[in-house]
């Protein structure tokens, strides 16, 4: 029989600094580091260990000697057990410092890179209910609290509508109200989930895989559209066309209600048939009178106020005079791409997904935009001196990789290709440092602005203005 590790206590733990996928941190007597969950830097309390490893240990607080003058009163009733927003119990000008701090130390530590004064980040003018996208899952086997546990009354009611509790894949938190998007999002989530249980249609069970009601995405823009899908696993025609049907009346404003039948073992939805009940399949956003038409598919900012300020600062540090070849990679909807493309000469666009591109093409024609060119295909495969015997030598890169940043084979055709200035946009500053460290004999740093994409959370965007460096 395996031998159950003993877990450690420490008292009287100093939180010194907020690391990482939102921990805090804090250190043991022996001077490794603890991760902990439940803290804000400046508390002083007693830790018991829930991991121990070589160089750390990952932890929780269960008593406060001294609560920080950063905390503040989360508004949701949901915090601490939501993983959603983890940083609610900090106040936001000490969000903005952390989030600051860590690209600045990714970096300099992961990049060794040299940099100059960075901009103060630019935080979000809304620090609730800007999200323009949410995903709730249904289940039939909630997440129970403690106190309904330990009350030994028996729970009749056990679906639920809301989020994955963290580290646990099949047991939903049932949200009564969400701080992320604005309304109509938690009347519409509400009445799904009281008109479903009232009309007995089922919860999805993620450990059988049966029930009916599976996902709800619901999109809002800019303009005041909604789209609204639901998910189905199960297909009962009448069940499905009574709900859809009430979503229908009850909610006029939706502007494109869609469903998908999916009976995979995952959720996903991206090779799957979207079916549009009323009204279109897409909704648009609009952005200095661009308008990006959005399907279910589709990806673009999830704030889109912060958005708007990102590509500013994007079409800022490129420097455009209008004469310029720029290169966008990782294009997405061709959302950049468009929105530099009035102040260059011609910009090309490279993106993997189909589907972006479709969009991204449609998108153009409708904004009368005709001097960018959208292409599709593997970043690393595509991007080749074929690509650019074709399209021409670049004279800026703008390049908005996913979280996992660049392959190293596109980092090194950007060296080959050598062009004045890169705009390296990234959602994850240790990816970025690590790109940016294999270009740093030819490129000096000369701009880095942190943009808060996500309040009450550790996530960040960083924006950085490569320029060639002269031999």
């Amino acid at each position: 029989m395996r031998r159950k590790k003993k877990r450690q206590v420490f008292e009287n733990v100093e939180v010194v600094d907020a690391g990482a996928k939102g921990k805090t941190i804090g250190k043991a007597p022996d001077g490794r580091v603890i991760f902990l969950t439940n803290t804000v830097p400046g508390d002083v309390v007693d830790v018991q260990t829930t991991k121990k490893r070589k160089a750390y240990f990952e932890g929780v607080a269960t008593n406060f000697h001294t609560y920080s003058d950063k905390r503040t009163t989360p508004v949701c009733e949901h915090f601490g057990v939501c993983g959603g927003c983890k940083w609610q119990d900090m106040g936001y000008e000490h969000q903005l410092f952390y989030k600051q701090k860590e690209v600045e130390n990714n970096l300099r530590r992961i990049g060794h890179l040299e940099l100059p004064e960075t901009t103060p980040i630019l935080g979000s003018e809304k620090q609730y209910f800007y999200r323009n996208k949410m995903e709730f899952s249904f289940s039939d086997s909630r997440w129970l609290s403690l106190e309904e546990i330990n009350s030994g009354e028996e729970i009749e009611d056990k679906n639920a509508l809301g989020f994955h509790i963290p580290g646990m894949w099949d047991k939903i938190l049932d949200i009564k109200k969400c701080h992320l998007q604005q309304d109509p999002s938690n009347a519409i989530r509400l009445e799904i989930r009281d008109f479903a249980i009232k009309n007995k249609i089922t919860f999805f069970n993620p450990r059988n895989q049966w029930g009916m009601l599976r996902t709800v995405m619901i999109r809002t823009s800019s303009t005041g559209e909604i789209m609204v899908m639901v998910q189905f696993y199960e297909d009962h025609l009448e069940k499905r066309e009574l709900l859809m049907n009430h979503l229908a009346n009850t909610f006029p404003e939706i502007t494109s209600l869609l469903y998908v039948i999916n009976q995979k073992q995952n959720d996903t939805i991206y090779d799957q048939e979207i079916i549009c009940f009323s009204g279109r399949d897409h909704i648009f956003e609009e952005m200095e009178g661009l308008q990006f038409k959005i399907n279910a598919k589709s990806f673009y900012q999830t704030n889109s106020d912060q958005a708007y300020e990102l590509y500013k600062i994007t079409r800022d540090f490129a420097e455009l005079t209008g004469e310029e070849l720029v290169y966008d990679l990782y294009t997405g909807t061709g959302t950049i791409a468009q929105f530099v493309a009035k102040k260059a000469k011609k910009v090309v666009g490279i993106e993997a997904v189909p589907e972006a591109i479709a969009d991204a093409k449609a998108n153009a024609t409708r904004n009368k935009i005709d001097n960018v060119d959208f292409y599709v295909g593997d970043m690393k495969n595509v991007f080749n001196p074929d690509f650019i015997a074709e399209n021409g030598k670049p004279d800026l890169i703008i390049t908005d990789p996913p979280r996992d940043g660049m392959h190293a084979a596109v980092v090194q055709q950007i060296l080959n290709i050598a062009p004045d200035k890169v705009v390296y946009v990234s959602c994850n500053s240790a990816t970025q440092a690590r790109d940016l460290e294999l270009m740093k004999e030819d490129y000096e740093i000369t701009k880095v602005q942190p943009v808060d994409m996500f309040p009450q959370t550790h996530h960040v965007e960083n924006v950085v203005l490569l320029k060639k460096r002269i031999s």
